[in-house]
């Protein structure tokens, strides 16, 4: 899309015209600090994710909320498509906002602008209405305790009066209050935002539509009959009313028994404030597909909702936390899981960091230009000192060191930045390469009307068909010989090992090593040596570019590490590490880089460390956890066929049998 920015001629609104007189008597207090008036509480502040019909709503409504708290506003920018000169962006800012050119400076004139941050930026979304995209609420100066008219400069063809009439303003006040609680949103909210949200938002029940109740109620006691192993949490309100609830069946239950080392915590559909509230927690089993860990409905996006839902998941997990969970960048999350699960590494997803970039740079000018230098920072630079001074270029190069949302972003580098997250064990879920991402696990089945009762069924399709791929990959790995491709030794031991969908994805870094022209020693210090190897990656236009990456290799210890931390972002060793294994004459990798989660038979050989030998009543708790986990993976199998049923049914048989044999010799 072409743009043009119109920055030629900024429009005052408020400006040097008359002032009006105050409608409230009560005394107003200034706060010094921040400029911020005390008093004049009662209108909505604007927040991101707020929408509106029109431009021309979207302009009176921050003025409106202007000439509450004692500032005049000014449009510093506006952009419109170059073919059809309809406006699609604007920038809206306080009067003091800036500061004057020297040559337009009058002497005679009193200087008023101060340099002030306050703003709000709007875009016109797909649904064709006025999106919030920014927000700076703090003042540098101190506001008015007077509000005054507004007068709006427009254009010809969209000029009209501004109505001062009282009637109209407390419509439109009205309107706007309501609209903070009503907005769609889009997910792009950071920390900021959802503290917004969160400040206005005082729901303390679930937002059920009529026959709701009774679908919950419908769907807990059909699982208490058929799923044995079903757990569920309620949150009852003082006054009785639902406020979160928390479940997880069988299969889940028996998934993060096996899956929960990593844990992406999904609140997508609650954050873009769909239809029904729903939250996920989301694993990934021995063949890269996403397994459901447990599910919750929450009143709202709160620290007391989060803390009581990580805590009911807590318990049906036997109080065993992962070692590493990814949430959307959320302050209100960050809080919440530093509580629950102090001991895991809590991270950022950066595939909804690089989503929201469209829209948190689009308005920018040379917006392509700094995305690609961004896109380059990000995933490009092996060492902290790379990404900060690719990120200090960026910022510098293109006027854009004040910008909010990047400044709050590099902030929180350590959480969502390949570079610094070398140490922190993905599993897969890291996405820590160009066009990856962390796909909601029931993105086919719900869109933003879809209502409880609706989801409740699609919920139980969208499993049972989850369940039933999985067991074909099992059967798929189990019963296929992989094709090799080279004749390297590391490809065939892991063709035995692994199930079909990791190992293809690991013959590719075997295949990917003929692309690495150079293995070379760079340095020794006692036991451990470190090679540099030289890579062509193919880069944008299909051209070869040649990088270099250290690896560092102990004969001794059998440790191989590679400077892109290919292993702890998706579980299996580089293209690097294996030429260095391979120059150094090695033909077998060694066992701790071969992960068991990857194994065609991990769920079988699982069997979780307790920690204890005593047999008590926790102990055979655990007993029958694990029986159950054992037992429902020959279940998920067994419905796959006639064949398969009758087969399991006869084995289930002769099991019990022989478990009866044990009781016979006892006795």
């Amino acid at each position: 899309m072409e743009d043009i920015s119109l920055n030629s001629e900024e429009v005052t609104v408020g400006q040097g015209s008359e002032a009006f007189q105050e409608r409230h008597d009560q005394k107003t207090d200034l706060d010094s600090q921040n400029g911020v008036l005390e008093g004049r509480k009662e209108f909505v502040a604007p927040a991101m994710g707020m929408e509106f019909e029109s431009y021309e709503d979207a302009y009176n409504y921050y003025n409106c909320y202007a000439r509450e708290m004692g500032f005049c506003v000014r449009v510093k920018n506006s952009w419109f498509k170059r073919s059809s000169r309809e406006k699609y962006g604007a920038v809206l800012c306080c009067s003091s906002q800036g500061f004057k050119r020297i040559k337009d400076v009058n002497r005679l004139r009193k200087e008023t602008r101060t340099g002030c941050p306050a703003m709000i930026r709007m875009r016109l979304v797909d649904s064709r209405r006025w999106r919030v995209l920014e927000v700076t609420l703090e003042h540098n100066h101190l506001l008015s305790a007077r509000t005054y008219k507004s007068i709006k400069k427009m254009s010809t063809g969209t000029k009209r009066k501004l109505q001062p009439n009282s009637d109209v303003e407390a419509r439109t006040i009205k309107l706007y209050r309501a609209l903070v609680i009503d907005a769609g949103g889009n997910g792009n909210s950071n920390a900021c935002a959802r503290e917004a949200r969160s400040s206005s938002d005082h729901s303390d029940r679930l937002n059920l539509k009529k026959g709701d109740t009774q679908a919950i109620y419908n769907y807990l006691c059909r699982m208490q009959l058929t799923n044995p192993n079903f757990f569920y949490l309620m949150d009852i309100n003082d006054e009785g009313c639902v406020r979160n609830a928390f479940w997880v069946d069988a299969r889940s239950r028996a998934a993060c028994g096996y899956f929960s080392d990593v844990v992406y915590f999904d609140n997508t559909y609650l954050s873009n404030k769909y239809e029904m509230p729903l939250v996920a927690f989301v694993g990934i089993n021995h063949h890269g597909q996403s397994v459901l860990l447990g599910c919750g409905l929450l009143a709202g996006e709160t620290t007391e909702s989060y803390v009581w839902l990580f805590k009911a998941w807590l318990t049906s997990m036997s109080e065993r936390s992962p070692q590493t969970i990814i949430t959307d960048r959320c302050k209100i999350l960050q809080i919440a899981i530093a509580e629950v699960f102090p001991r895991s590494h809590h991270r950022f997803g950066l595939s909804h960091i690089m989503k929201r970039v469209p829209e948190k740079l689009g308005g920018l000018r040379n917006y392509d230009a700094i995305k690609k230098a961004l896109v380059k920072a990000v995933y490009e630079s092996l060492k902290p000192f790379d990404f900060e001074a690719a990120w200090g270029f960026m910022i510098q190069h293109f006027g854009i060191t004040d910008h909010e949302w990047l400044r709050s972003l590099y902030d929180d580098r350590t959480r969502w930045a390949p570079v610094y997250l070398k140490e922190t064990f993905f599993a897969g879920l890291a996405a820590a390469r160009p066009g990856e991402t962390l796909n909601a696990i029931f993105d086919r089945y719900v869109h933003k009307q879809t209502p409880l009762k609706e989801f409740l069924d699609k919920y139980e399709l969208a499993l049972q068909k989850k369940h039933k791929e999985e067991a074909l990959a099992d059967m798929g790995s189990r019963n296929s010989t992989p094709t090799l491709k080279t004749r390297c030794p590391f490809e065939l031991q892991l063709s035995k090992v692994y199930t079909r969908e990791i190992f293809n994805k690991f013959q590719l870094e075997v295949e990917e090593m003929y692309s690495c022209f150079s293995t070379t020693q760079l340095h020794i210090d006692g036991p451990i040596i470190i090679f540099l190897v030289k890579e062509r990656v193919l880069c944008e236009g299909n051209r070869r570019e040649i990088r270099d990456y250290e690896v560092l290799y102990n004969r001794a210890a059998a440790e191989v590490r590679c400077i892109c931390s290919c292993f702890n972002f998706y579980g299996y060793l580089c293209r690097h590490a294996l030429c260095v294994l391979n120059f150094n004459g090695v033909e077998e990798i060694p066992s701790k880089y071969i992960l068991s989660r990857w194994k065609k038979d991990f769920k079988r050989l699982y069997i979780p460390d307790n920690g204890s030998n005593n047999v008590d009543v926790t102990e055979r708790i655990q007993w029958f956890s694990q029986l159950h986990r054992s037992a429902l993976q020959v279940v998920e199998e067994g419905v796959i066929s006639l064949d398969h049923y009758k087969v399991t049914l006869q084995a289930f048989e002769e099991s019990l049998n022989r478990v009866h044999d044990v009781e016979g010799k006892h006795e």
